[in-house]
Parts: structure tokens; sequence; C-alpha cells
């Protein structure tokens, strides 16, 4: 039998999506982005509908209702009649918060570090309302390791060293709010209530640190500090606990000294 001829046969389509062809929806991004790539590169004097053209190699027409969508979407503002800068949107999704992850990778050498300095466990929360969220913990090296949370753990803010010295940096107004939020259930931590808590958190900005015992877990004593963003704002809390016979006073001072220390040599300019 005669062999086939393979004129007959259609070439394989190519399937890398490089080589696919354009169409008109990725023609449309691709010259939006370029618009505002050449908004943003213009800083705060702002680019002229005429350098947009130009930018993008594009008439008027098209350009007008580009900029029509970044300007509802909040990616590109007027400046003045003629002109145009980046827009609000941009504004907040350069200022998102860094998330858990984030901060939790940032204070791990904290933690590694001061608990290689003590020997006892270390742990990082932030903040979520009115309670605390352990993102971090460094077991240390003392043989009796008091872990009395563990990453994943969320309780009222306050009942712990660290989330006493989050819960005491923040406005008094904001505090206030937390410790009534908190109210029904701080009774399951050690008896704790609002009233004790608040003279607790008095003590603490007081005193630039929190201590805490006996509260969120029975034997145990631990020293917490605040750790403040790059605004200033109080951003997440640190801590250390041990035994009781562990920590007397002494040792609670030298603690929040490898803890100032940590923070300063590893996160200068905050979290």
């Amino acid at each position: 039998m005669a062999p086939r001829s393979s004129k007959n046969i259609p070439a394989a389509r190519a399937s890398n999506p490089a080589e696919a062809p354009d169409d008109g929806g990725s023609r449309t991004l691709r010259r939006g982005l370029q618009l505002l790539e050449a908004v943003l590169s213009s800083g705060r004097e702002g680019v002229r509908v005429v350098d947009l053209c130009r930018a993008a190699g594009l008439e008027r027409a098209p350009v007008y209702r580009l900029l029509a969508t970044l300007l509802e979407a909040g990616y590109v503002a007027p400046r003045g009649r003629f002109r145009y800068v980046a827009g609000p949107r941009l504004a907040q999704l350069q200022a998102q918060p860094p998330s858990s992850m984030d901060f939790a990778a940032r204070l791990q050498p904290v933690l590694a570090r001061v608990s290689q300095a003590c020997g006892d466990a270390a742990f990082a929360i932030v903040r979520e309302g009115p309670a605390s969220h352990c993102i971090a913990r460094q077991v240390g090296t003392h043989p009796v390791q008091m872990l009395v949370i563990q990453v994943g753990t969320r309780q009222p803010l306050g009942v712990g060293a660290a989330g006493l010295a989050l819960l005491a940096a923040l406005p008094e107004e904001e505090a206030t709010a937390v410790i009534a939020a908190n109210a029904p259930v701080l009774g399951r931590y050690g008896g704790m209530t609002p009233e004790r808590m608040r003279i607790l958190v008095r003590a603490t900005r007081e005193r630039g640190w929190s201590v805490i015992g006996n509260h969120a877990t029975e034997g145990v004593l631990a020293v917490g500090m605040a750790v403040p963003g790059r605004d200033g704002s109080p951003a997440a809390a640190i801590s250390v606990a041990s035994t009781m016979e562990r920590m007397p006073r002494a040792r609670q001072k030298l603690m929040v000294r490898w803890m100032r220390e940590a923070l300063e040599a590893l996160l200068p300019e905050g979290l």
C-alpha cells in the first residue's frame, strides 16, 4: 500500500500562549496599563492627554475612553483641568497593611534571638478586633517549656502578656471598648474581670512593658512588649513565658531588655 500523503494533514496549532493570536480584550488591557504607567511616571505634576496619546500610540477618543474607566475605578484622578495623576485606589493599595504571614516572618527572627538568650518560649501576636491571634512561636532550650499558646490560638486581648502589652498601647477609648467587648468571657481566664484588666493596663503603661501571671495559664508568668509599626502605631506584640519560680522581678527586667535589644537590632524601623 502506498504511504499516505502528509500534505492533507493540517498542521498542529501552536500551544504556546505567547504565540496565541492577540484579541481585543488583551489589547485594551495592554493600552490601559500603558496609560497607567505614563500617569505613574509623571509624578505629582500629572500628565496631559496629548502625552498619553503619544505614550500609547492612540488617538484622543480611545485615550479618553480608557481614562474614563481608570477614573471610575479610582486608579487615576484629574489634576486641574488638563492633567491626570495617580488616583486614591493606588494609594489604598500601597497602604494595605502587611498580612499576618508577613508579620510572622519578620518577627520570627526576633523570637529566635530572645528565646536563645533566655532559654524560654517566646510568642508573637497581632490584634483581631477584641481578640489576640498568635502568629509565631519559638521554643527555647530550657528543659521546662511553658507553651501556653500555639500558632493560631485566639483569646481575648489582654489575658496574655503580649496581648496585654498591645492592649495597653492602644488609645484609651479603643482599649476601653476592647475590654467592654471581652467582659462576658474574661472570667474564664483565671477569674479575670474588666476592673482587674483596667488596673493591669494602667500598670503596663506606667511600667512600659506588661507582666501577667496565673490568668491565661495557671502557674505561668509572662512578660510582653508592644511592637510598633512603621508609622509608630502598635502593630503586634511579643512575650516570653516561664514558670512563676523562674520569673522573679530581676529576671523579668532582663527579659524586657533582651526583647527590646532584639527589636532594635532586627526591626529598627518598626514592623
